[in-house]
């Protein structure tokens, strides 16, 4: 099959990042193996992101309602996916909040996600949409601890939102940044992820808690420009030879990013990144579906590269 699935091992934290800000990070970080936040503060609790199959979200449901706190009354979708939306439904008490594109794409979608790796226990997974959208930027109140929620443009996705907590200074980057994970935005923009970048970089956040992956600092934001940068370059010069992403990805040497998890994803990268080198005009959002109607004859090359099966392990 050119996509499977092995349960991952390693149990999810609950982890105090600042005083009432927590990180739920899942092990190892890979497809459909993201994080989530918590903002407690007095009696009021907001949740940043769910997980992807029944199993996951109801454990994370069972980290957050412990020690006191009460369910959330909020919930904030950083971006459309489903490993960050379909764990909606196990929190009924909540109000969702998203950008107002997540909402539609979330619509238009619905659980396609599962059809990728159909072995996945998904579970008894209900869509359960945002019932509030916003276009730019909006603020949230959490007892004491101000949520800003900010939409920066195409960056991985084009209904991104970050969550910037100023009292603590921790920021939730959603999938824009992962930490020691390969980056991923064929359905995004690059040129829009290092504009994003630089947007990220004046929070001054000394905490991050990046999509999926450990809890880091704003180092973060250096390797991923690095990368981004790197994917540019690749792309520039292969578009100048004519050489199609999966033959560049095939040659190149990972260098500095060997270490990244998901190395494949280097091809839907450089192919988003030969659109925005063949028409600059081409890194938002317009022509994101025309990426769609390609991902599947992209993930075969994925797995092509990958020498087998790309590995899901919710």
């Amino acid at each position: 099959m050119p996509f499977t699935s092995e349960t991952t091992a390693a149990d999810p934290e609950l982890t105090e990042v600042a005083d009432g800000v927590l990180a739920y990070v899942q092990p190892g970080g890979g497809w459909c193996v993201n994080n989530a936040g918590v903002l407690a503060s007095g009696n009021a609790v907001a949740l940043i992101d769910t997980a992807a199959t029944e199993v996951r979200a109801r454990r994370l449901r069972a980290h957050v309602v412990t020690d006191g706190r009460a369910a959330p009354f909020a919930l904030i979708n950083t971006h459309s996916h489903g490993d960050h939306t379909f764990g909606n439904f196990v929190f009924p008490e909540a109000t969702v909040f998203a950008h107002a594109g997540t909402r539609r794409e979330m619509a238009d979608v619905g659980l396609h996600l599962t059809q990728l790796w159909p072995d996945v226990v998904w579970g008894d997974i209900e869509l359960t949409l945002p019932q509030v959208t916003y276009e730019e930027s909006m603020t949230l109140h959490v007892g004491e601890l101000t949520a800003e929620l900010l939409h920066p443009g195409p960056a991985h996705s084009i209904n991104d939102s970050v969550v910037w907590v100023p009292e603590r200074r921790v920021l939730f980057t959603g999938d824009i940044v992962m930490s020691g994970i390969t980056p991923f935005f064929p359905l995004g923009s690059v040129a829009g992820s290092l504009r994003t970048l630089d947007r990220l970089r004046e929070f001054g956040a000394t905490t991050v808690v990046t999509g999926h992956g450990p809890v880091c600092g704003p180092e973060v934001f250096d390797v991923t420009e690095d990368y981004l940068r790197w994917v540019q370059d690749l792309a520039r010069q292969g578009v100048a030879a004519g050489i199609a992403p999966k033959d560049v990805a095939r040659e190149v040497d990972l260098g500095p990013f060997v270490e990244l998890a998901e190395p494949a994803r280097l091809i839907p990268n450089l192919h988003r990144a030969y659109v925005e080198e063949l028409d600059a005009a081409r890194g938002g959002a317009a022509d994101v579906q025309a990426m769609v109607d390609r991902m599947g004859e992209i993930f075969q090359e994925m797995i092509d590269y990958n020498g087998g099966p790309l590995v899901c392990h919710a």
